[in-house]
C-alpha cells in the first residue's frame, strides 16, 4: 500500500519560515517524481514545484520562486520543501504527490499524478 504523509504545517508570520516533509512508503521511491501542490480554502489546488527522480527540480511556480526550495533523500524516501519569506497568500493546504513521470512532464497537472498525501495545513498571519 502507497502512503505519502506530510508534516511539519503550521503557523507562521510573514517573512517566517516552515519547512514540509512528506515521507514516502510502498514504492520503489527513486523511480518516482515527487511534487508539491496546496489549495487555499475555496480555491482550486495548484502545482507548486517538482523534483525529479534525479534530485533535479523542475519548472516551479513564479508565486513561490526564489523563496522555496525543494528537495529530496532518496535513502530516507523524503522530500522536504523549504518556505522561506513567507507571505499570506501562501496560507493553503499543502500536499506531496508522486508520479511514475520521473521527469517531471506536466508537473504543473494534478492528473499527472497517481499517488496523493493528506495535506498539512500551512498558515501565516500579515
Amino acid at each position: 500500500q502507497v502512503q505519502l504523509a506530510e508534516s511539519g504545517g503550521g503557523l507562521a508570520q510573514a517573512g517566517g519560515s516552515l519547512k514540509l516533509s512528506c515521507t514516502v512508503s510502498g514504492l520503489q521511491f527513486d523511480d518516482y517524481a515527487m511534487a508539491w501542490f496546496r489549495q487555499p480554502a475555496g480555491k482550486e489546488r495548484e502545482a507548486v514545484g517538482c523534483t525529479k527522480w534525479s534530485g533535479q527540480t523542475s519548472d516551479i511556480s513564479k508565486s513561490v520562486k526564489g523563496r522555496f526550495t525543494f528537495s529530496r533523500d532518496d535513502a530516507k524516501n523524503m522530500v522536504w520543501l523549504q518556505m522561506d519569506n513567507l507571505q499570506p497568500e501562501d496560507t493553503a493546504t499543502y500536499y506531496c504527490a508522486a508520479t511514475g513521470n520521473w521527469n517531471c512532464v506536466r508537473w504543473n497537472q494534478e492528473a499527472s499524478y497517481a499517488y496523493w498525501g493528506q495535506g498539512t495545513r500551512v498558515t501565516v498571519s500579515p
